[in-house]
C-alpha cells in the first residue's frame, strides 16, 4: 500500500515543496514543532531508513545536507536538528528542524502554522538551496 508520503511524490496529494532531485524530496511538515520544520523523503518507499539501500540512504543524507543549507539561510537558529523516527507514516524519512536548545526536538510540542505561512516558507527555503 502506497504511503502518503508516496502519494505526495506522485503529485495525488499536494505538499508545500521546497525542492526535489530524481531520487528525492523535501517539503514543509504540515504538523511542524518548529518554524521551518522540514521532512526529506527519499522517492523510493521502504519504511525503515536502515533498510534502504546504500545508494539510496547515502544520496539521501547528502540531499538532506543540501536542504540543511538552504534552511540555515532562512531560519535564524543555532541548529539544525535532525531526527529519524519512522513510526508515523511507514515510508523512511528525516525530518530538519530549526533549534535553538535540546527541548525544541520534543515532538510532543507541535505549534499551529497555516498553511500560507507554509507555502511561504517553503518558497523561502528552496530559494536559499544552491543545487549542485
Amino acid at each position: 500500500m502506497k504511503s502518503i508520503f508516496s502519494k505526495i511524490i506522485d503529485r495525488k496529494i499536494p505538499c508545500h515543496l521546497v525542492v526535489e532531485d530524481k531520487f528525492s524530496i523535501a517539503f514543509m511538515d504540515i504538523n511542524p514543532i518548529a518554524i521551518g520544520h522540514v521532512l526529506i523523503v527519499p522517492k523510493t518507499q521502504v519504511d525503515y531508513l536502515f533498510d534502504l539501500d546504500s545508494e539510496t540512504y547515502h544520496r539521501l543524507w547528502k540531499f538532506s545536507k543540501l536542504v540543511e543549507r538552504g534552511l540555515k539561510k532562512t531560519i535564524s537558529c543555532k541548529r539544525i536538528g535532525i531526527s529519524v523516527i519512522g513510526f508515523e507514516v511507514p515510508h523512511a524519512h528525516i525530518h530538519l528542524i530549526p533549534i535553538n536548545k535540546l527541548d525544541d526536538m520534543n515532538f510532543s510540542n507541535k505549534i499551529k502554522i497555516s498553511s500560507l505561512e507554509l507555502s511561504s516558507l517553503a518558497k523561502k527555503i528552496s530559494t536559499n538551496i544552491k543545487i549542485i
